[in-house]
Protein backbone atom coordinates (compact mmCIF):
# COMPACT_ATOMS: atom_id res chain seq x y z
CA UNK A 1 0.00 0.00 0.00
CA UNK A 2 1.29 3.45 -0.90
CA UNK A 3 0.52 5.57 2.16
CA UNK A 4 0.95 8.75 0.09
CA UNK A 5 -1.45 7.65 -2.67
CA UNK A 6 -4.03 10.35 -1.81
CA UNK A 7 -1.46 13.16 -1.89
CA UNK A 8 -1.28 15.16 -5.10
CA UNK A 9 0.24 18.44 -6.29
CA UNK A 10 -2.13 21.33 -5.71
CA UNK A 11 -3.16 20.40 -2.16
CA UNK A 12 -3.02 23.46 0.09
CA UNK A 13 -2.76 24.16 3.78
CA UNK A 14 -2.52 27.23 6.01
CA UNK A 15 -1.81 28.08 9.61
CA UNK A 16 -1.92 31.33 11.58
CA UNK A 17 -0.42 32.69 14.77
CA UNK A 18 -0.73 35.96 16.63
CA UNK A 19 2.80 36.74 17.76
CA UNK A 20 3.10 36.82 21.53
CA UNK A 21 6.14 37.55 23.67
CA UNK A 22 6.64 33.78 23.99
CA UNK A 23 7.18 33.60 20.19
CA UNK A 24 10.02 36.14 20.12
CA UNK A 25 13.67 35.44 19.47
CA UNK A 26 14.86 36.13 23.04
CA UNK A 27 12.27 33.73 24.47
CA UNK A 28 13.23 30.83 22.18
CA UNK A 29 16.96 31.49 22.26
CA UNK A 30 17.46 32.56 18.66
CA UNK A 31 18.33 36.25 19.07
CA UNK A 32 17.84 39.39 21.14
CA UNK A 33 15.25 41.39 19.20
CA UNK A 34 11.62 41.03 20.39
CA UNK A 35 10.12 39.98 17.04
CA UNK A 36 8.86 36.66 15.66
CA UNK A 37 11.63 34.07 15.99
CA UNK A 38 12.57 32.06 12.91
CA UNK A 39 12.07 28.72 14.75
CA UNK A 40 8.51 29.79 15.56
CA UNK A 41 7.90 30.75 11.92
CA UNK A 42 9.03 27.23 11.04
CA UNK A 43 6.48 25.82 13.51
CA UNK A 44 3.74 27.76 11.71
CA UNK A 45 4.99 26.39 8.37
CA UNK A 46 4.92 22.83 9.67
CA UNK A 47 1.40 23.31 11.05
CA UNK A 48 0.27 24.46 7.59
CA UNK A 49 1.84 21.36 6.04
CA UNK A 50 -0.02 19.15 8.50
CA UNK A 51 -3.27 20.95 7.63
CA UNK A 52 -2.66 20.22 3.95
CA UNK A 53 -2.03 16.47 4.08
CA UNK A 54 -2.43 14.71 7.44
CA UNK A 55 -6.19 14.18 7.04
CA UNK A 56 -5.53 12.32 3.77
CA UNK A 57 -3.12 9.75 5.21
CA UNK A 58 -4.26 6.23 6.12
CA UNK A 59 -4.67 5.25 9.76
CA UNK A 60 -1.34 4.60 11.45
CA UNK A 61 0.59 6.98 9.21
CA UNK A 62 1.79 10.55 9.62
CA UNK A 63 4.25 12.89 7.97
CA UNK A 64 7.52 14.07 9.47
CA UNK A 65 9.48 17.15 8.45
CA UNK A 66 12.75 16.17 6.77
CA UNK A 67 13.95 19.30 4.95
CA UNK A 68 13.50 23.06 5.08
CA UNK A 69 14.90 25.67 2.72
CA UNK A 70 13.37 28.80 4.21
CA UNK A 71 14.12 32.52 4.04
CA UNK A 72 12.92 34.77 6.87
CA UNK A 73 13.43 38.27 5.50
CA UNK A 74 11.12 40.63 7.41
CA UNK A 75 10.45 41.15 11.11
CA UNK A 76 7.02 40.76 12.70
CA UNK A 77 6.33 42.54 16.02
CA UNK A 78 4.41 41.16 18.99
CA UNK A 79 0.64 41.46 18.48
CA UNK A 80 0.67 41.01 14.71
CA UNK A 81 -0.85 37.98 12.96
CA UNK A 82 1.36 35.70 10.82
CA UNK A 83 -0.02 33.30 8.20
CA UNK A 84 1.84 30.49 6.45
CA UNK A 85 0.39 29.09 3.22
CA UNK A 86 1.73 25.95 1.57
CA UNK A 87 1.01 24.09 -1.64
CA UNK A 88 2.11 20.59 -2.52
CA UNK A 89 4.28 20.85 -5.63
CA UNK A 90 5.59 17.28 -5.84
CA UNK A 91 4.88 13.83 -4.42
CA UNK A 92 7.63 11.31 -5.05
CA UNK A 93 7.16 7.99 -3.27
CA UNK A 94 6.68 8.89 0.39
CA UNK A 95 8.28 12.35 0.03
CA UNK A 96 6.02 15.40 -0.25
CA UNK A 97 7.45 18.76 -1.34
CA UNK A 98 5.70 22.04 -0.54
CA UNK A 99 6.12 25.62 -1.79
CA UNK A 100 5.93 27.94 1.24
CA UNK A 101 4.94 31.58 1.68
CA UNK A 102 4.61 33.42 4.98
CA UNK A 103 3.20 36.91 5.52
CA UNK A 104 2.20 39.11 8.40
CA UNK A 105 -0.60 41.69 8.25
CA UNK A 106 1.65 44.17 6.43
CA UNK A 107 3.93 42.23 4.07
CA UNK A 108 5.53 38.93 3.04
CA UNK A 109 8.05 37.80 5.67
CA UNK A 110 9.29 34.46 4.39
CA UNK A 111 9.27 31.85 1.65
CA UNK A 112 10.92 28.65 0.53
CA UNK A 113 10.35 24.91 0.29
CA UNK A 114 9.58 22.21 2.83
CA UNK A 115 9.71 18.42 2.50
CA UNK A 116 7.95 15.83 4.61
CA UNK A 117 8.18 12.03 4.62
CA UNK A 118 5.12 9.84 5.15
CA UNK A 119 5.88 7.14 7.72
CA UNK A 120 4.18 4.19 9.37
CA UNK A 121 4.04 5.34 13.00
CA UNK A 122 4.42 1.85 14.54
CA UNK A 123 7.53 1.03 12.46
CA UNK A 124 8.99 4.46 13.11
CA UNK A 125 8.44 4.09 16.86
CA UNK A 126 10.25 0.70 16.86
CA UNK A 127 13.31 2.37 15.31
CA UNK A 128 13.18 5.17 17.87
CA UNK A 129 12.88 2.72 20.78
CA UNK A 130 15.82 0.68 19.40
CA UNK A 131 17.89 3.88 19.44
CA UNK A 132 16.81 4.66 23.01
CA UNK A 133 17.76 1.13 24.12
CA UNK A 134 21.18 1.49 22.45
CA UNK A 135 21.88 4.77 24.26
CA UNK A 136 20.74 3.37 27.63
CA UNK A 137 22.90 0.30 27.07
CA UNK A 138 26.01 2.49 26.97
CA UNK A 139 25.38 3.95 30.42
Amino acid sequence: MNAAANLKPGLKGASELVVGEEHTAPRVGSGRVHVLATPVMINVIEAAALAAIEHLLPAGHQSLGTRLDIRHFAATPVGMRVRAELEVVKVEGRTVTFRVSVADEKEPIGDGTHERMVVNVARFDVRVQDKVAMVRGRG
